[in-house]
């Protein structure tokens, strides 16, 4: 590929909208296990080692090699290595790389369709200063631009391959390499290595996450659609809520999307005093905040790869337009979801009816025998759990009995769209593990 692109500094744009933050604690929100991954993260790759990860420098490939690995131990498949080159004015060629993964969806008919969620790999790298008539080196670290978004990036990837068959599409994630070489990276996964660009439906892109006391912010070019899609998540219960922003925060990789008139929103918490400066430590990043924003991309991610595909340019047919045509609508895309004793979180569902009265099968204990039994069911207008069915058979005596608990539930809360009560369907694992005995 033989393609020259100008260095192109990012530009913030100031803007006074904050974001609402809910104080609710939500026990896997503030795990300690996961404050601890993140910050290991973003410590290796804002490390003085890597040298601020500069576009085509070893510091950058190997913040790629570190993504590869991580995908690896999430059980992320991989695609082949993005190697591509730049062309550079001085004739010589400047090689950088995209790492990009993706689990597969859970639909036979959507898992070929994609959504794409990306976050810059590249940092500004290195500069040398004189001091008091000393040269030194000064190291643009990239803890917050972007080894948070990276980092945000690996757990949304590990969260999701964690509740794949929850998600419909298949969600592709890519560290995309020289993004401040005019987006290079996105350019290249877009115009030569992705197999057929036509079939992704969005991209969410994650650009510096790690100062949310300032504010959390999406910017989707005004689409109505991915606008619609994030209101629609305030009507449930989230541990923060981004404000939707009409100016860019800052150009990054999603306008390479926008060229491909591909729907994106860029998730951000914007302007903060250290960016593209030393001082852009791993010592700024509010862990507190990013865990929080973890959750609701998290949440907005799933809605998005099991909802109607938004739309580039508006067409007269509504996202809830198009819902209300259907006979059975997927948990995520109620409005108002179902719910459960008053919850409409399905992990309750499960602690409060599944576990408290599932029976472990006696030949299955005396075999061995375990495993973890997806099972699909709808909730009808009325309330009334039907429909009971195992998506992928583990064992017919664990699915029997998965079953059985299920189809046994008491009455819910329907679901409702526009305000009217619908039949919503949900998928749950349901879990058998024996203990081992010291």
């Amino acid at each position: 590929m033989k393609r020259t692109l100008a260095y192109i500094l990012l530009t913030f744009l100031a803007f006074p909208l904050a974001a609402q933050y809910r104080d609710v604690s939500l026990s896997d929100l503030h795990s300690s296990e996961l404050a601890a991954e993140m910050k290991t993260q973003i410590q290796t790759l804002s490390s003085a080692a890597l040298e601020g990860r500069k576009a085509g420098s070893e510091g950058e490939a190997e913040a790629a090699r570190f993504i590869a690995e991580e995908f690896q131990r999430y059980g992320i498949d991989l695609l082949p290595d993005g190697q591509f080159g730049i062309k550079q004015a001085n004739g010589d060629t400047l090689v950088s790389h995209n790492v990009v993964g993706f689990v597969t969806g859970s639909d036979s008919r959507l898992s070929e369709r994609y959504i794409v969620v990306a976050a810059r790999l590249d940092n500004l790298g290195t500069s040398e200063l004189t001091v008091n008539g000393e040269k030194k080196t000064s190291i643009y670290y990239g803890a917050n631009g972007n080894a948070s978004g990276l980092s945000m990036m690996l757990q949304l990837a590990k969260m999701i391959n964690t509740n794949n068959l929850m998600v419909r599409r298949t969600v592709v994630f890519a560290a995309l390499g020289a993004s401040l070489e005019g987006g290079a990276g996105a350019w290249y996964l877009l115009n030569r290595s992705f197999p057929d660009v036509s079939k992704i439906d969005a991209m969410v892109n994650l650009d510096m996450l790690g100062t949310g006391s300032s504010g959390f912010y999406a910017y989707s070019a005004s689409n109505k659609d991915l606008n619609a899609m994030i209101r629609s998540l305030e009507q449930t219960l989230q541990p923060v809520y981004p404000a939707i922003v009409s100016m860019e925060p800052v150009s990054s990789d999603h306008r390479l999307f926008y060229d491909k008139e591909i729907p994106a929103v860029f998730f951000t918490t914007g302007m903060y005093p250290e960016y593209n400066s030393s001082r852009d430590t791993e010592s700024i990043i509010e862990y507190d905040m990013l865990e929080r924003e973890l959750e609701y991309i998290f949440n907005f991610t799933v809605h998005l790869a099991n909802s109607e595909a938004p739309q580039f340019r508006p067409s007269e047919l509504t996202v809830k337009k198009q819902r209300r045509q259907k006979d059975v609508v997927p948990y995520y895309e109620c409005d108002t979801k179902p719910s459960f004793l008053g919850s409409s979180d399905p992990i309750f569902f499960l602690k409060k009816w599944v576990y408290v009265y599932l029976r472990y099968p006696k030949e299955a204990v005396r075999d061995g025998v375990q495993g973890s039994v997806p099972v699909s069911f709808i909730i009808d207008e009325r309330g009334k759990v039907c429909d009971v069915k195992v998506v992928k058979s583990v064992d017919p005596l664990l699915d029997e009995e998965a079953v059985r608990v299920i189809s046994a539930s008491p009455d819910w809360k329907p679901g409702r769209v526009d305000g009217k009560k619908v039949k919503s369907e949900m998928t749950l694992y349901v879990d058998f593990k024996l203990e081992r005995k010291k």
